[in-house]
């Protein structure tokens, strides 16, 4: 699905678009903005991406970017969908917020940009270095100190590179029940995969229990579900829910 699948795919990254007193995060605001999309783009998913907690980076709550993957009918939607996520965010971010928005075609992300994604889990990096990474690809600043450059590029970067981040929103994994078959999982293109030190292989009828909080990693560009055996049959999700704003 993150790979394209034959689809004209763009990368769309969002961060600081929030404050402390804000009712919701910046992986709300992405799915929230989603969920206006006209009908020639079609959301294939959001990510979550953790960015480190150190003090010399500014940062809200928990310094999370995200990525929405969207599928469009013609490639040369992007700059569209740019312009509106812009707009969107210029309307709804709070004041105090310093906004940045970063989209991309995934063969548009280079080994730079990319590079530069994963420099950002290790050190301090510059708005100067963002936009440096991020030549050829749209990138904006929205309000604010624009620091949310910095994360918005680190976004798609580490959603190209396709080992970290979960999702929070991936078809209808948000109304599924509590307890879900491995088929069900795999129907919905939701890999399974025992985290456990001596592992089994999760079969189709066994039953994964998570909790009523489904979220999927994004490991070798797939949705893959983390689990651990819980008896014969029976497998629990190895990543539970944390308190924080509404992703």
């Amino acid at each position: 699905m993150i790979a394209g699948n034959g689809q004209h795919l763009v990368y769309l990254g969002f961060d600081d678009t929030d404050t402390k007193t804000s009712p919701k995060g910046t992986g709300r605001c992405i799915r929230d903005f989603c969920a206006e999309l006209p009908g020639h783009f079609r959301l294939c998913g959001v990510l979550r991406h953790q960015l480190p907690k150190r003090p010399e980076i500014p940062f809200t709550s928990n310094n999370s970017s995200a990525c929405a993957v969207i599928a469009m009918d013609a490639p040369g939607l992007g700059r569209e969908l740019f312009q509106a996520a812009a707009d969107y965010l210029a309307a709804n971010t709070p004041e105090g917020s310093d906004p940045g928005v970063c989209a991309a075609a995934p063969g548009d992300v280079g080994n730079a940009l990319v590079d530069f994604a994963l420099a950002c889990n290790g050190r301090v990096v510059s708005q100067a270095e963002a936009m440096a990474a991020a030549s050829g690809v749209l990138l904006a600043g929205v309000g604010g100190t624009n620091d949310g450059i910095i994360g918005a590029t680190a976004a798609v970067g580490l959603t190209r590179h396709g080992w970290c981040g979960r999702f929070i929103e991936l078809g209808d994994m948000r109304s599924l029940p509590a307890t879900v078959r491995v088929a069900d999982l795999l129907s919905r293109g939701i890999q399974v995969v025992s985290v456990d030190r001596d592992p089994l292989t999760p079969l189709a009828d066994d039953a994964v229990a998570t909790g009523g909080w489904l979220r999927p990693s994004l490991w070798a560009g797939q949705a893959v579900l983390q689990v651990r055996a819980d008896g014969d049959g029976r497998w629990t999700a190895a990543l539970g829910k944390k308190r924080e704003k509404a992703a």
